[in-house]
């Protein structure tokens, strides 16, 4: 700001008395003279008009008319948005395979819609999502999630989304279940997180306890936990997280289309339409 009212003086100042620096003393000016005053005058006129413009513009974008700069970030956020969209329309089309390859998988597994989830199980707003899901699954045969289990908190998330990866080995629906158990009821209590040492071992003991529940074979399943097949799920997952730019769970791409965020029941079924 200070440059730009700096640069509006000096502009004026050029204006003014531009013509002194082409004046000889009792002499007429020569045609050269007129020609260079006329260029400075005119380089003049752009300087004041390009400073005021620049004074001008933020005070009337802030106290004339605010509800341009919400427009400006909405129109920017929809193009980022629908450049998002395009990535991930590509991506799948030629990946879905590659992305569900190991996942775990709820609902119809031949259904043709499919709705790739990334989510943590220690995240509430991943669980209000899974409500809506559920309600959509229960609904509807034609809809399948895969769920990329996205372990961002640590001792919280990394062995119950290592569980439910290693279940899928043992069987698919006992995989959906135990992801169902873990969203629907608390595996861990305030007592478990006192001693952050231990937590880990808790956590697991207590998906185990859930996994149990299911069917399924607990020893086979906490060796699984460890194998490769989980290693590599896991990592497909940040990769794609990656690639994606997913900061946060829950995220959905719902047939090609990206949604951050716990969207709410009838956004998920008005974009599987």
């Amino acid at each position: 700001m200070i440059w730009t009212i700096l640069i509006l003086l000096i502009a004026i100042a050029l204006y003014v008395f531009g013509g002194m620096l082409f004046r000889q003393d009792n002499k007429k000016p020569s045609i050269l003279d007129i020609v260079l005053h006329k260029c400075v005058s005119v380089i003049a006129i752009m300087l004041i008009a390009g400073c005021v413009c620049r004074l001008w513009t933020p005070m009337y974008l802030v106290n004339t008319n605010p509800a341009i700069l919400q427009e400006m970030v909405q129109n920017m956020q929809a193009q980022q948005e629908a450049n998002k969209n395009k990535i991930v329309r590509q991506y799948v089309a030629k990946h879905a395979d590659e992305m569900i390859g190991h996942a775990p998988i709820a609902g119809n597994v031949d259904a043709k819609n499919t709705i790739f989830l990334w989510s943590d199980y220690s995240c509430p707003y991943c669980r209000r999502v899974h409500g809506e899901l559920s309600r959509v699954l229960s609904e509807r045969d034609d809809v399948r999630i895969v769920l990329k289990n996205f372990s961002i908190h640590g001792a919280l998330s990394d062995a119950p989304a290592k569980a439910v990866i290693a279940a899928k080995i043992q069987d698919n629906a006992k995989a959906a279940a135990l992801d169902k158990l873990l969203m629907d009821r608390e595996y861990y209590t305030q007592d478990d997180l006192k001693d952050q040492e231990k937590l880990p071992a808790k956590i697991q003991a207590n998906v185990m306890k859930l996994a149990q529940e299911v069917g399924l074979d607990t020893k086979q399943l906490e060796t699984d936990m460890e194998g490769d097949t989980v290693k590599a799920e896991l990592q497909n997952v940040r990769e794609l997280a990656q690639r994606f730019e997913i900061s946060g769970t829950p995220y959905l791409i719902i047939n090609d289309k990206a949604f951050p965020g716990a969207i709410p029941y009838a956004q998920i079924v008005d974009a599987l339409k």
